[in-house]
């Protein structure tokens, strides 16, 4: 009997994708391992390979489909022996053909291959005339109106990756979403943006969060003055390795050491119940074209400065280049994030449910504040945490807080 493809689940929470591109057409032979089609999650486009052997029979859901849902049937699979006069049949009855037991899982997601190389660029067409480039190159030539014949591919076996197209158009920023215009009247033109898949869910997700959870916000200013002076002691003594510490892999630390301190804020919200977790799992707000990433430091308390610096750079590296896997951005306990880097001074930010709580880290401002009732200037970092009032209640909320503060203005604390 013919074998169903079902749409892959490529996350633990994705529901529905977008059908990107067929790789393989109606008729081709499939081997195992075979890359059949690209598939657009709320975070990343996926490459999906095939399980099984046999021959690709029919399509029945067209490339470029949208909010196609998960186990949806979206092909058929003759394999050796199979009659195709049988699945005419069935196909003309409209009848559904079974699927063996093992191809519940029909495709594994392999997430397209990313690593720069530093090597020659290659060739990147196929005898067979292919053009071999990432699923991200791909949608940036659309977009760009980029030949993909005629760009030189720098990635593993000449593979074309995002960097190549954007030389090959001049390099300027990739488009994260598609544009058209559409008139105003007869004075001006607006731009329409087409919303992308993971700026529907940022939006889903945070209007939900929004509506259903009872934020409350705490802010407390916290001195930076002996902080600054450690972090630029410290910097001097890791220079000879490569390693910069910021600001940010402070606030990191000292957050896993707050929730090591004050565990019943460490938990996410389960509707009848409340999980307290052992370990701090941070999970760090990383802008990127389209939207953001919350990758996460796991066990980050157990973690010294310069592990979490390193591990926070990767981190928002793979990020922006589209290559994060799942289990480095899903989950986490605890969110943290910072907009001080730009220059804001103080802003409240939206809960990640189920998480119970989020920090909102502003910039290091220069005040006059009272030392022992005399005026000095200090440097002062407004830090605002929001909280699910269902999972912690306010006292407990400002016991982290001035947990928090205290590492943050005694950072010693942070290295013992």
């Amino acid at each position: 009997m013919a074998v169903e493809i079902l749409m892959p689940a490529l996350s633990p929470t994705m529901t529905e994708g977008n059908l990107v591109k067929w790789l393989k057409k109606e008729g081709d032979e499939v081997s195992s391992g075979d890359v059949l089609a690209e598939i657009e999650t709320d975070k990343a486009t996926m490459e999906v390979e095939a399980v099984d052997e046999g021959k690709l029979a029919k399509i029945l859901i067209k490339e470029g489909s949208e909010a196609v849902k998960v186990n949806e049937v979206i092909a058929l699979l003759l394999e050796e022996g199979d009659d195709e006069s049988e699945l005419d049949s069935l196909m003309s009855k409209g009848k559904k053909p079974s699927s063996s037991p093992q191809s519940q899982e029909k495709a594994v997601e392999k997430e397209t291959p990313q690593k720069e190389k530093s090597q020659k660029p290659q060739e990147s067409k196929a005898a067979g005339g292919r053009v071999f480039a990432s699923p991200l190159a791909r949608r940036m030539a659309s977009q760009k109106g980029v030949d993909l014949g005629s760009v030189s591919g720098s990635g593993p076996r000449g593979r074309v990756v995002k960097a190549d197209v954007l030389a090959a158009e001049g390099g300027t920023a990739p488009q994260a979403q598609a544009r058209t215009f559409v008139p105003l009247g007869q004075r001006q033109e607006v731009e329409r943006v087409d919303l992308s898949g993971m700026r529907k869910v940022i939006a889903q997700r945070l209007t939900e969060s929004k509506q259903e959870v009872p934020h409350f916000y705490l802010t407390v200013s916290c001195e930076l003055d002996t902080l600054l002076k450690v972090r630029s002691r410290m910097n001097k003594q890791l220079e000879a390795q490569g390693i910069k510490l910021s600001v940010n892999d402070f606030v990191v630390k000292a957050t896993a050491q707050a929730l090591m301190e004050v565990p019943d804020a460490n938990v996410t919200w389960g509707g009848d119940h409340i999980l307290r977790y052992p370990h701090a799992d941070v999970a760090v707000a990383v802008a990127v074209d389209g939207g953001l990433y919350t990758p996460i430091v796991a066990q980050a308390e157990q973690k010294s400065l310069s592990q979490i610096s390193a591990e926070v750079k990767a981190l928002a590296k793979k990020a922006k280049e589209g290559k994060l896997q799942p289990e480095e951005y899903q989950g986490g306990t605890f969110s943290v994030s910072n907009l001080g880097m730009y220059g804001v001074d103080q802003f409240q930010a939206i809960i990640n449910p189920p998480q119970a709580c989020i920090l909102a880290v502003g910039a290091g401002q220069q005040k006059v504040v009272p030392v022992d009732g005399a005026p000095q200037v200090r440097t002062v970092m407004e830090c605002t945490l929001s909280v699910d009032h269902r999972a912690v209640d306010g006292a407990l909320g400002a016991q982290w807080l001035q947990a928090f503060k205290r590492y943050i203005e005694d950072p010693a604390m942070m290295l013992a």
